[in-house]
C-alpha cells in the first residue's frame, strides 16, 4: 500500500516507515559530523522514541559511544487502517543503526509510569546491561498517567490559570490561522496536570534505580523543561504547564541532594528552546509564537531543530565545558531564543500577524515541514509514491 500523510488539525494520523528511517539517518549523520565527546557509556532514556528523548539517545550513542536503553509507549502495524506510530519506526531504525556500530540498543515498549516497567528495566540493567547506568534522561510527554499506588488515571489539561486566554493559533492541516479561546483550568485540572507532567514519576524512577543499586558513581539525570519569554507566559509558564514545570524544578532540587550524597551524582533541569514536537503543535496559541520565532532565528543564523539543539546541550553543557547556568542551577541552552534582540523582533511580528499575512511574515512553513518530518514525510530522498510491503514491515520489531 501507499502511505500518505494524514493530518487532523495539528495531530498526525499516519507515519511513513522509510521516511522515519531517513530522519534517523539524517540525525545520526549530523551527530557524527559534529564530532565525538566524552560522555556516559550506559544510558537510560525515558521517552526515547521521539523529539527530545530520541535526539538525546542519538547524541549519546553516536556522539559519546553510549549503550542505551529506551522506554516508550508505541504500537506497531495492526491493520491497513491502523498503521504503526512514528515512534515505533524510530525505535526500530535507531536500534538497527546502533547495532551496526557495535552499540547495545535495547527497546522497552510499554507504560513508563508503571512499576512493572521499572522492574523490567532494572532486571535488564542488572542481568544484561553491565549492572550500572551513568545517566537517566527523562523526556516523557504524555497526556495521561496512571498512579501506580492508587490505580487512578490522571489527565493533563493545557490551559491557563485564573483567566481565559484568546489569540491566534495555526491549523497545520488547513494551513490557516484561527482565533482560539481557552477557558481557565479548574483546580482538579491543575492538580491532574502536575500529576501527569510534574516531577513525581521522575523521582520514583530515580529512587527505584538508587535502591536497586544500579546507579554508577557520578550518575547524572536531567529532565527537559521550558520557560519561554514574557509573550508566552499566559498560555505556558503561568498556566497548567507552568505549574507542572515548577514541580519538576522542586523535584530536581531534592534529587540533586540525594544523588550528591549517595553516588556523588547530580540532577539538573535543562531549559530547552521552543522546538517542533508533537506536543508543541497542540499547545494553545504556541504554534504562532514558534512560527514567528523561527523566522527571526533563521534570519540571525540561530535556528536549531530538536537534534541540533539537544546535541549542543549534551556536547557543550551537560558533558562539556561551556554550561550556561541560571540562578536556580538550571542549564539554559535556550539562551539563544531568549536573547533580547530575538524577542523584540518576535514581538514585532506577533503584533502584526493576521490570518491574511501570517504565511509571509512568519516561518510557519518551516514549522509545518519539521512537523511533517516528525512523522516521516517531506524528505526529498524518499519515494512516497512507492508502495510499502506491510507484511515485510510487520516482521521488523523494536
Amino acid at each position: 500500500m501507499i502511505i500518505e500523510p494524514k493530518l487532523n488539525g495539528n495531530v498526525a494520523r499516519a507515519a511513513h516507515p522509510y521516511g522515519c528511517k531517513a530522519a534517523i539517518e539524517e540525525q545520526i549523520n549530523y551527530t557524527k559530523e559534529k564530532g565525538t565527546y566524552s560522555g556516559p557509556k550506559k544510558a537510560l532514556i525515558l521517552g526515547a522514541s521521539s523529539s527530545y528523548g530520541l535526539a538525546s539517545r542519538i547524541s549519546l550513542a553516536f556522539g559519546a559511544g553510549a549503550d542505551t536503553i529506551g522506554v516508550s509507549y508505541e504500537h506497531g502495524i495492526q491493520d491497513e487502517k491502523k498503521l504503526a506510530t512514528a515512534g515505533w519506526w524510530n525505535n526500530i531504525f535507531f536500534k538497527e543503526a546502533a547495532e551496526k556500530e557495535g552499540l547495545v540498543a535495547k527497546n522497552f515498549i510499554g507504560d513508563a509510569f508503571s512499576d512493572e516497567m521499572r522492574e523490567e528495566v532494572i532486571k535488564y540493567i542488572k542481568e544484561e546491561f553491565g549492572g550500572k547506568i551513568d545517566v537517566l534522561i527523562y523526556s516523557l510527554a504524555s497526556g495521561r498517567r496512571t498512579d501506580p499506588k492508587t490505580g487512578q488515571t490522571h489527565y493533563s489539561a493545557l490551559k491557563p490559570i485564573g483567566e481565559p486566554i484568546e489569540g491566534y493559533s495555526v491549523n497545520l492541516e488547513k494551513r490557516e490561522l484561527f482565533e482560539q479561546k481557552v477557558e481557565p483550568a479548574t483546580e482538579e485540572e491543575i492538580a491532574d496536570t502536575v500529576k501527569v507532567m510534574g516531577g513525581e514519576d521522575w523521582e520514583i524512577w530515580v529512587q527505584w534505580l538508587l535502591e536497586a543499586g544500579v546507579l554508577a558513581e557520578g550518575f547524572k539525570t536531567t529532565l527537559y523543561s521550558y520557560i519561554g519569554p514574557e509573550v508566552t507566559q499566559e498560555f505556558y509558564r503561568s498556566g497548567t504547564l507552568g505549574e507542572a514545570k515548577r514541580d519538576t524544578e522542586e523535584t530536581a532540587d531534592k534529587l540533586h541532594e540525594t544523588l550528591k550524597e549517595k553516588v556523588n551524582g547530580e540532577a539538573v533541569i535543562c531549559v530547552g528552546k521552543a522546538v517542533t514536537t508533537k506536543a508543541s503543535a497542540v499547545i494553545p496559541i504556541f504554534p504562532v509564537y514558534v512560527s514567528a520565532l523561527y523566522k527571526v532565528m533563521l534570519e540571525k543564523g540561530l535556528h536549531e531543530d530538536t537534534m541540533e539543539h539537544v546535541h549542543r546541550f549534551m556536547k557543550d553543557m551537560f558533558y562539556g565545558d561551556n554550561p550556561e547556568v541560571d540562578e536556580r542551577g538550571r542549564l539554559r541552552p535556550d539562551s539563544w531564543e531568549m536573547r533580547e534582540d530575538v524577542q523584540k523582533e518576535v514581538e514585532d511580528i506577533l503584533s502584526e500577524v493576521t490570518p491574511e499575512n501570517f504565511q509571509n511574515i512568519t516561518a510557519v512553513e518551516v514549522f509545518r515541514d519539521e512537523f511533517m518530518q516528525l512523522n516521516g514525510f517531506n524528505f526529498e530522498n524518499v519515494d512516497y509514491t512507492k508502495p510499502v510491503d506491510l507484511e515485510k514491515l510487520k516482521a521488523l520489531q523494536p
